[in-house]
C-alpha cells in the first residue's frame, strides 16, 4: 500500500482528503516541485493543519459590540501556547502557528539528531520560555518515520513539567509505525497530522513520502 491512510484513534486528526488538501500533497510529493514551490506549498497546508491544532486549544466566553449596535456572543483564545519546534525542519511551521493563534504565544527550540548508521536520536539543544510547564505545548515536526527523535522531544518536555495530556504534536506526514510509537508512549497526548503513510523504506525513511524535507525546504539538496 503506497497511498495515505486514516485512523479512527480519537488522540488523532488527520486533515480531511477533501481536493484542496490533496492538491498540497500532491505538489509536496512531486520530486519535480522546485524549493519556491515547495515552501510556498508547506506555508498552505501548515496553515490548514493549524485550524485543527488551535480547535484543540480552550476558548472563553468573549461578547462584542459589532458596528451594527448589536451585540454577538463569541469566544476569544485567552490559553498561552508555546510552540515547539524540533529543529531544523520545525521551523518551518512556525510562521502558520504564529499567524493564526491570536491568544498569548511563545516559541522554544529542540536540536536533535539523528545517526543516520543506527537511526537513534540525540539530543543537541533546547531553550524553552520561562513557566513552560504552565503552557499548552505545540510541537512542530514535519515528518515523523521511526518516532524516535519525536518521542525524545516529548519527553524532554515532560521532564520540563508539561503535562502529557498538555501537549499537541502537530506534523505534515508520519509513517505508521512512528504514529504508533508516539500513541503507545504518550497516550494522552494528541497528534494532528496531514497524511499518514503506510511504509518505510530499509533506510527508515517514509515511503511514499516526500523526500528530505529539510533540504527540499531549504533549497540545499
Amino acid at each position: 500500500m503506497t497511498t495515505a491512510e486514516t485512523t479512527t484513534d480519537s488522540h488523532v486528526k488527520v486533515l480531511p482528503a477533501n481536493g484542496y488538501i490533496t492538491a498540497l500533497m500532491t505538489t509536496l510529493r512531486d520530486a519535480n516541485t522546485e524549493s519556491d514551490r515547495f515552501a510556498d506549498t508547506v506555508h498552505r497546508l501548515a496553515a490548514q493543519l493549524m485550524v485543527l491544532v488551535l480547535d484543540m486549544i480552550p476558548t472563553e466566553p468573549m461578547k462584542v459590540l459589532t458596528p451594527t449596535g448589536a451585540y454577538f456572543e463569541g469566544a476569544t483564545h485567552k490559553t498561552e501556547v508555546c510552540g515547539v519546534s524540533i529543529l531544523r525542519a520545525g521551523g518551518s511551521l512556525e510562521p502558520s502557528l504564529r499567524h493564526a493563534y491570536t491568544g498569548p504565544l511563545s516559541f522554544g527550540k529542540i536540536l536533535i539528531q539523528r545517526n543516520e548508521e543506527t537511526s537513534q536520536p540525540k539530543h543537541i539543544y533546547s531553550k524553552f520560555p520561562p513557566n513552560l510547564a504552565q503552557k499548552t505545548v505545540v510541537i512542530l515536526e514535519p515528518m515523523v518515520a521511526t518516532g524516535g527523535s519525536a518521542s525524545m522531544a516529548v519527553e524532554k518536555l515532560m521532564a520540563e513539567g508539561v503535562p502529557e495530556d498538555k501537549i499537541i504534536f502537530a506534523n505534515l506526514i508520519a509513517s505508521r509505525q512512528g504514529l504508533q510509537v508516539l500513541r503507545s508512549r504518550f497516550p494522552t497526548m494528541h497528534v494532528v497530522t496531514a497524511a499518514i503513510d503506510s511504509e518505510m523504506t530499509a533506510s527508515n525513511h517514509i515511503s511514499p513520502g516526500l523526500g528530505d524535507f529539510g533540504d527540499r525546504f531549504d533549497g540545499t539538496l
